[in-house]
């Protein structure tokens, strides 16, 4: 048995789509502003690969600039700017901030109508208890991942490995609300591997580079992987893999996403369809 391929890349295609279509019959204009402060090259980077992501489908990107200097007053004085503006829909925060200053507390102050990736404790709230908001990008993405497998979700048995507040923790309230039967667990769980194989939908997102075995896994399984972790592979160079044992697994489930390739492309998309329903509610 060899597992069936989560195409994360060719899924976000299909949205991109679906988007452009949108906005051409809103008729509106879709603008997305994000913050970039200091210097960091990776992040820079993103930001240029956001702006023409964006570009491609009729979103207007505008990107506000902090030097390295900036402190929280001068980074939470420009969110508050952009809380007022009529003109701005949709607002992100790219990372890493500044050392000293904490990133959650910059996000919180995002007006959740505006909070586009879905970070703001008010919006993360609001999936708990079901309101229309604007869902955590990540966690948004994998569920569109597992639904797109066409697993039925009610009375599934969801096994998500990893706890924090934008990921592990919407995605098990997400598939609570899909009426799945969900177990919470975290790379200290004891006897973790019992409550693993038990799972029809296995989610890893612990930031474990291959935590998840082959061993670990239902046969017929669907295994979605968030992980995104920088290792040093055999021939000594640095190689990007995710919470699962990627080969042992794709020999066990039945579909299964690949990193890079899967979580990664359609959290894209999600921020992008974020913004669009931010723009045009």
């Amino acid at each position: 048995m060899s597992a069936t391929l989560i195409d994360g890349k060719a899924l976000s295609a299909a949205v991109r789509e679906r988007l452009v279509e949108r906005i051409r019959a809103a008729n509106r204009p879709v603008r997305l502003d994000a913050l970039l402060v200091g210097s960091d090259r990776a992040a820079a980077i993103y930001a240029e690969n956001q702006a023409k992501t964006c570009a491609a489908i009729g979103i207007d990107y505008r990107l506000h600039r902090l030097p390295d200097g900036a402190g929280y007053d001068d980074i939470a004085g420009r969110v508050l700017l952009l809380n007022t503006d009529d003109e701005v829909r949709a607002i992100m925060m790219h990372l890493p901030l500044p050392h000293g200053v904490d990133h959650e507390r910059i996000q919180a102050l995002i007006a959740p109508e505006k909070d586009v990736e879905g970070v703001n404790p008010a919006n993360i709230g609001n999936v708990v208890y079901g309101r229309r908001s604007l869902v955590p990008c990540t966690a948004l993405a994998s569920v569109e991942l597992i639904e797109s497998t066409g697993v039925e979700l009610r009375g599934a048995r969801a096994v998500i490995v990893g706890a924090s507040n934008i990921v592990g923790k919407p995605i098990a309230v997400l598939l609570m609300r899909a009426e799945a039967t969900v177990i919470s667990t975290n790379k200290f769980t004891r006897a973790i591997a019992e409550l693993t194989r038990s799972a029809d939908i296995l989610v890893a997102a612990a930031g474990v580079p291959r935590l998840i075995t082959g061993e670990m896994v239902k046969p017929g399984a669907v295994v979605v992987d968030v992980g995104i972790n920088r290792v040093t592979g055999a021939d000594g160079k640095p190689m990007t893999v995710g919470d699962v044992a990627f080969e042992e697994v794709l020999e066990v489930a039945s579909h299964v996403t690949p990193v890079p390739g899967g979580v990664g492309p359609m959290t894209v998309a999600m921020l992008l369809r974020n913004t669009v329903d931010a723009a045009l509610r």
